[in-house]
């Protein structure tokens, strides 16, 4: 395969929210460039970037996928990415090694709060953008309407570079605004017809004109003199006005049909940058493994090579297989590489560009470009590949935390291991998974961006793996402590011939403030408890309180003060008096007024405005308090409330539901908080017929 030139290359996402048709789009400009023969579909489930089961299955974009082609002496690699909020932080990854966004907004559905949150992580990486509205052949669709909702949720000036002729079923082809002319559109071949006379195909020009003559001294005097701009002046001010943000370029079409396709990748090449200029915009910045100090490449085959991973593929077949993208140097089949994260060499077997699914073999990765390697040992997505004599550490991208949990067990006995084994494979694909086992719990629990993302991963792993898992609600972390002071004896005596078995021990008991957990006094004088049984005493008390009283849940925040209590010569022991520890506890702790903590949790919120009163009552209907509410970009607002976790664990879908899927929420652990009496005595009956359960 011919050496790829850097100032022709085009690394791009496609981004939109789900059913925005992003996989439709990529379908189109592989078929327009001729790497296909037929243009797939997502509902067939033939496309070339859909081609995982669990796609094809719900017909929605799950993980990224990359393909390329090439058009009109340009290389493209063009990134699908999910646009599905579970998925969506597997977005903000491909990002991080685009140089530019295709972000699409339907004709019919315009602008949704997953389209929001991208345009944020584009402009996080100051990416130049170019704005696709798709679409425009379906009932309904409104070119007007989405331009307009594009100005007011991003806050910025789209500039449209083509208009539809006609709309919904009715559309023929677009007016090409630079080059003023008009083409229509047969069956995806295009032939050129003359202009509509529509008035607003000369207001739309005009300001195409006024934009691109504002951002240039010569050209605005020339334009005021009443001069009419040449198509290159033109071409050279979108160019400009695109690669510096200042307006954000506009064209439209539909993918299915192949409408304006054609037109849409001459303006990929025109609007968006070259990996060389966009290191201009924003230079490739690294660090020194060693000393820290600044690193800065270069998009040139001259400079040491550097890598950054921001894929895996877990294949049963291939085995790990790592999508890196070259920022510096040459990546060369059958050479060795260094691995500054993980201070280990990584051997490089054949390296392969990737269409969809298929590997296709190249004998080298050149800067800018974007490519995969087989079974690498100790390289995962976020690592950086370097020349070991040059080393460089690029920054990892930070993903959100997940925000909903579930208890996993295996359906068949002793398949443990392998769910294990096969999520932690899973997961070098998917870093906004977790997985671990709750040692209080003993529950196996795997976390996640939302229900869908969590069931998913469960498809793959049964598929992938050949394990199957049923999902259970997770269980509440819950905890005891006590309200008030108590006194108790605990006394083991025990006689059954020979040596017998005696402890007898004194406590007091008195609650601690919340989270200071565990605090044991000695205050033995004159040798009543001889020193060697003192901590077995502490043991007993603390084994007890682990295991709980109240519910069986762990006792926290108490403060145990040892003062009296008597021993025998012959038949006291360190079980003895570790037994009378326990028994003292559990006396005196029914003494003290009992309680159940909850975990509490500090909820953030962003939905539209109209659904805050909704989402507010909401969440004081589980019993949340609200702690503020602070205005966002776009006309959101962000609620800050403090919710018990028992009410939280499935509320991704609740919030989609009130929100029609435009709300987004993150939260962490804030503080233990009492149980409201009438909720406790529920929680203490249901652990108490846990246990009757258990026995039998």
């Amino acid at each position: 395969m011919a050496k790829v030139d850097v100032s022709k290359l085009r690394n791009f996402s496609v981004v939109a929210h789900a059913g925005a048709g992003k996989t439709s789009l990529v379908e189109a400009m592989l078929f327009n460039a001729g790497v296909i023969d037929r243009m797939g579909s997502v509902d067939a489930g033939n496309t070339v970037t859909d081609y995982e089961p669990e796609e094809i299955d719900r017909k929605i974009t799950i993980t990224s996928a990359i393909a390329y082609c090439d058009w009109t002496g340009h290389r493209f690699n063009i990134i699908d990415t999910p646009g599905f909020i579970n998925f969506i932080e597997d977005t903000r990854g491909c990002l991080r090694v685009s140089d530019g966004a295709l972000l699409l907004v339907s004709a019919i559905s315009g602008v949704k709060a997953e389209t929001e949150k991208i345009w944020k992580y584009a402009c996080e990486y100051e990416l130049p953008r170019l704005i696709f509205i798709n679409k425009l052949d379906r009932e309904n669709a409104n070119f007007l309407r989405a331009l307009d909702e594009i100005e007011k949720s991003f806050e910025s000036e789209a500039i449209p570079l083509n208009i539809p002729i006609g709309e919904g079923p009715s559309i023929k082809g677009v007016v090409d605004l630079i080059r003023m002319k008009a083409y229509q559109y047969t069956d995806g071949k295009k032939e050129e017809i003359s202009i509509p006379d529509e008035p607003r195909i000369e207001e739309f020009r005009k300001k195409l004109v006024e934009k691109i003559a504002e951002a240039d001294d010569d050209l605005l005097e020339r334009y005021l003199e009443g001069e009419d701009l040449t198509e290159e002046d033109l071409l050279k001010g979108v160019k400009e006005g695109s690669l510096t943000r200042r307006f954000i370029p506009v064209v439209c079409g539909a993918a299915t049909a192949n409408i304006g396709i054609d037109i849409l990748m001459d303006s990929i090449v025109l609007c968006l940058p070259s990996p060389e200029e966009m290191s201009r915009i924003s230079p490739i910045r690294g660090k020194n493994p060693v000393d820290g100090s600044e690193i800065i490449r270069k998009p040139d085959a001259s400079e040491p090579f550097s890598a950054y991973v921001f894929k895996t593929i877990a294949d049963p077949f291939a085995g790990k297989l790592t999508v890196m993208r070259v920022y510096s140097g040459t990546l060369k089949s059958d050479s060795n590489v260094y691995n500054p994260g993980t201070d280990t060499k990584e051997r490089i077997g054949q390296v392969s560009y990737l269409l969809g699914k298929k590997q296709i073999s190249a004998q080298t990765l050149g800067p800018g470009e974007i490519g995969v390697v087989a079974k690498l040992k100790a390289t995962n997505t976020g690592d950086t590949l370097c020349d070991e004599n040059s080393p460089i550490v690029f920054e990892k991208v930070k993903f959100a935390e997940p925000i909903i949990s579930y208890a996993i067990a295996p359906k068949s006995k002793g398949d443990e291991e392998k769910v294990s084994a096969g999520l932690q494979k899973i997961l070098e694909e998917d870093p906004t998974l977790s997985y671990h086992r709750d040692d209080e719990t003993k529950e196996m629990i795997i976390s996640g961006m939302g229900q869908v993302h969590i069931e998913i991963a469960l498809q793959k792993l049964k598929r992938k793996f050949g394990v199957e898992v049923e999902m259970k609600t997770p269980k509440i972390p819950y905890r005891e402590t006590i309200k008030a002071r108590a006194k108790a004896q605990g006394k083991y005596k025990k006689q059954s011939g020979g040596r017998g078995q005696y402890g007898d021990c004194w406590i007091e008991i008195e609650p601690l403030p919340r989270g200071e957990g565990f605090e044991f006094v000695d205050k033995i004088v004159g040798g009543v408890i001889p020193k060697q049984y003192i901590p077995a005493v502490e043991k007993g008390i603390v084994e007890t309180m682990k295991e709980g009283i109240l519910a069986g849940y762990p006792m926290v925040d108490v403060k145990v003060t040892l003062y009296d209590g008597s021993y025998h010569s012959v038949d006291s022991s360190e079980m003895a008096f570790k037994i009378a520890g326990s028994l003292a506890i559990k006396k005196a702790v029914m003494e003290a007024k009992p309680v159940l903590l909850e975990p509490v949790m500090k909820v953030e919120v962003i939905t539209p405005e109209d659904a805050l009163g909704t989402v507010i009552g909401d969440l004081n209907a589980k019993r949340g308090k609200v702690q503020g509410v602070e205005p966002q970009a776009g006309g959101n607002q962000k609620i800050i409330a403090l919710v018990p976790m028992a009410e939280m664990l499935t509320y991704a879908n609740q919030l989609h539901s009130l929100t029609s899927g435009r709300g987004l929420y993150s939260m962490e652990f804030s503080h233990y908080e009492e149980v409201p009496g009438h909720l406790a005595q529920k929680i203490i009956e249901e652990k108490k017929a846990e246990k009757e359960t258990e026995k039998s």
